[in-house]
């Protein structure tokens, strides 16, 4: 059974019993700001705090009952909370002269609503409240719907002010283009974007087109971007993806262009290092090289991977002894970066294949001590263990799968480690069936973001915080770690799973060193890996994997690698919804059911087929889940002969020896999700990993 508790919870549950909903919110944030405050403040040095009173609990009250009343139509008592409370409550003061518009709105005064809505308009004219009151006032006299669009086009408000102007005049290529810029996952926004460019090219603005081409470039439709980039404003990076796009598009000599403008224009952006590797790719083995070697001398972070790129075309020219000197180059002044860790591995890979167990070790443990951000790290530690063991050295290889545990716990090797040190977590073969008890965890503080925004998200005003906080960052370029990772979160609210887990994830790319400090910062506390790991259509799962006796949380595992819990998204081979059930394995899947009317885009009947069918490869290979979630992504027929090939003596060998890319990286990625899922919300692997640093 499913055990989920929240102790939390249970004591609000508790305190409503005795006190009002308004009474309520004020008490939640009167407990829990102190210690918001504090997180914040050790995560983020130097982030503004919002200070607590007497007196700022009165005006919460005030505004939040306010809030309620409005709600309930009720404006003569909203007012009376209302009233004078912009001077008291200045964090807030745009918000309270908006509820008060909305007040004397209900009482039918629509002189004095606009009044005040215009007062809040030019007094706090940047202030996404604004956007709602220009939004409201526009209801009778359109002009203040095209200050609202001018003003605030990334606030979602106004947004609908646009689609209802395009549904009146569909032939408004400016207003699509502002929908393209700030909306481009929202329904029917594509079909704008195409319309722009097939029928509009000649009325586009280049910032319209650099808004269409980053569109594209979201979506991974990087032709159809570069294209678009050419005729965008010409930046550095807008250059690069113009030849990058060319270069994808196998126009090698438009792409060699773009690259040769970006590094005459720009010779010290970091695009132009990527550009010039890029342009190594285009000519000839020898000039190829002169490029390699400038990106090496001018750009620090392209060094590592231009002189493995360099030691490949050396090689190519004959030269030797020069590819050896590059990448000794690599491993001396660059030991530290992916490159060399890569190298290190391929070479240890190679002597282990040889059966040279020691000089295998050798090449990969430099990989642990000099690497330890490297995806390499923690497969060279695991492996140094399995090499240990093999080498008849038991107390090596338990040395080396606790330093992988500790070193790398968010890892697939973390997992398997711990199986290897008999953690009850479940092995391929027992995964199914395990029942791991969850302990919900409490709603995500985001960390960035002004002070108003922090304000409104505290009182549960939810969808007024994130226009706030949209309309904060519409238009800047640069955001800080705790404004990016807030960043992510407003898309997870909005159930743009896919863009938000996306985008913190890649927050890790992020490359100055004080991005770096604030990321690492970040990623140790619980928040960062609760938002990495979200729980959507968690109702739908447990009903589902109950049914077909499926372990949740590999379940949950497998659909966050499969569609990252997007429900209508397709793959590029037709495969569709949560669990990306393709259509005739949906059909099949159905009948065998009894369904007979369903859709692979509505959650509840994908999950139904995904796990039936994910079901059936568990019992067609003996409830071993490697092999099931192996089935699941490479189909049956290609996993039993990779069985008859290869056997399963050993199962991480299995793993290594699976010839499809894909495949491989698809059960490891599988697999971590369960162990980061087990780590978010499983006390009990939490205890295990207390018990483990205090040996």
């Amino acid at each position: 059974m499913w055990k989920s508790f929240n102790s939390k919870n249970f004591l609000l549950i508790s305190i409503s019993l005795v006190s009002t909903l308004i009474g309520l919110k004020a008490l939640i944030i009167a407990q829990t700001n102190t210690n918001f405050a504090q997180g914040i403040r050790q995560v983020f040095p130097g982030k503004p705090t919002i200070a607590l009173n007497k007196s700022s609990a009165n005006t919460r009250h005030s505004f939040l009952l306010a809030a309620d009343l409005i709600d309930r139509k009720q404006g003569k008592e909203a007012l009376a909370e209302l009233q004078g409370l912009e001077r008291e409550y200045p964090l807030l003061a745009a918000h309270v002269l908006l509820s008060q518009g909305k007040a004397y709105q209900l009482e039918k005064n629509f002189k004095a609503a606009a009044k005040i809505w215009q007062k809040l308009v030019i007094e706090y004219p940047t202030a996404s409240a604004s956007a709602e009151a220009l939004y409201l006032l526009g209801k009778s006299n359109s002009a203040y719907w095209q200050q609202a669009i001018a003003q605030f086009p990334a606030h979602p408000r106004i947004h609908e002010i646009i689609r209802q102007q395009l549904s009146l005049n569909p032939n408004q290529p400016h207003l699509m283009a502002v929908l393209v810029k700030y909306t481009p996952d929202d329904p029917g926004v594509d079909q704008m974007k195409e319309r722009l460019v097939e029928e509009y090219a000649s009325q586009l603005t280049p910032e319209e087109w650099e808004a269409i081409a980053d569109s594209y470039w979201l979506k991974w439709d990087y032709v159809e971007a570069g294209k678009a980039y050419a005729k965008a404003p010409i930046t550095s990076q807008n250059l690069y993806r113009a030849g990058r796009g060319y270069h994808l598009g196998n126009d090698q000599t438009t792409a060699k262009q773009y690259y040769l403008q970006l590094i005459q224009q720009y010779p010290h952006a970091d695009d132009t290092g990527w550009g010039l590797r890029r342009l190594a790719t285009l000519v000839n083995k020898t000039e190829a090289v002169t490029y390699l070697d400038r990106a090496i001398k001018q750009f620090p972070a392209q060094a590592p991977e231009a002189l493995v790129e360099k030691a490949q075309f050396l090689e190519a020219l004959n030269s030797f002894k020069s590819a050896a000197n590059a990448r000794q180059t690599l491993l001396t002044d660059y030991k530290h970066s992916e490159a060399a860790a890569n190298y290190r591995w391929d070479i240890a890979s190679q002597k282990a294949e040889a059966g040279d167990l020691i000089t295998a070790w050798q090449w990969a443990q430099p990989i642990v001590v000099n690497n330890p951000h490297s995806l390499i790290a923690p497969k060279a530690g695991f492996w140094i263990a399995k090499w240990a063991e093999k080498l008849n050295r038991p107390q090596d290889a338990n040395t080396a799968y606790k330093s992988v545990l500790t070193r790398f716990p968010r890892s697939y090797y973390a997992w398997r480690s711990a199986v290897a040190l008999g953690w009850n977590v479940g092995n391929f073969t027992t995964v199914r069936h395990k029942d791991p008890q969850v302990v919900k965890t409490s709603k995500i503080t985001p960390p960035g973001g002004s002070q108003t925004f922090q304000e409104l998200y505290k009182l549960g005003l939810e969808p007024q915080a994130w226009a706030q906080f949209q309309t904060e960052i519409s238009d800047r370029t640069e955001l800080t770690i705790a404004e990016d990772f807030t960043k992510g979160l407003l898309k997870l609210y909005q159930g743009q799973n896919l863009r938000g887990i996306n985008h913190i994830w890649y927050l890790q790319d992020r490359d100055s060193p004080e991005d770096k400090q604030q990321w690492q910062q970040l990623r140790q506390t619980p928040e960062y890996w609760q938002a990495l790991y979200p729980f959507p259509y968690e109702d739908t799962i447990l009903k589902w994997s109950k049914q077909r006796q499926l372990n949740p949380l590999l379940v949950t595992s497998l659909i966050r690698q499969e569609s990252r819990f997007e429900p209508e998204i397709e793959s590029s081979a037709g495969a569709l919804g949560l669990m990306q059930v393709m259509p005739p394995t949906g059909e099949n899947a159905a009948k065998n059911i009894g369904l007979s009317s369903y859709s692979l885009t509505k959650p509840e009947d994908n999950v139904n087929i995904g796990t039936y069918y994910l079901d059936f490869t568990h019992e067609k290979y003996g409830n071993n889940s490697m092999l099931a979630v192996a089935s699941y992504n490479a189909g049956p027929n290609a996993v039993a002969e990779w069985v008859s090939r290869h056997g399963l003596q050993d199962a991480d060998e299995f793993v290594a020896k699976i010839p499809y890319p894909e495949t491989q990286g698809y059960v490891e990625s599988v697999f971590e999700n369960y162990w980061n899922y087990l780590l978010v919300y499983n006390p009990e692997v939490g205890k295990l990993f207390k018990d483990l640093r205090t040996e």
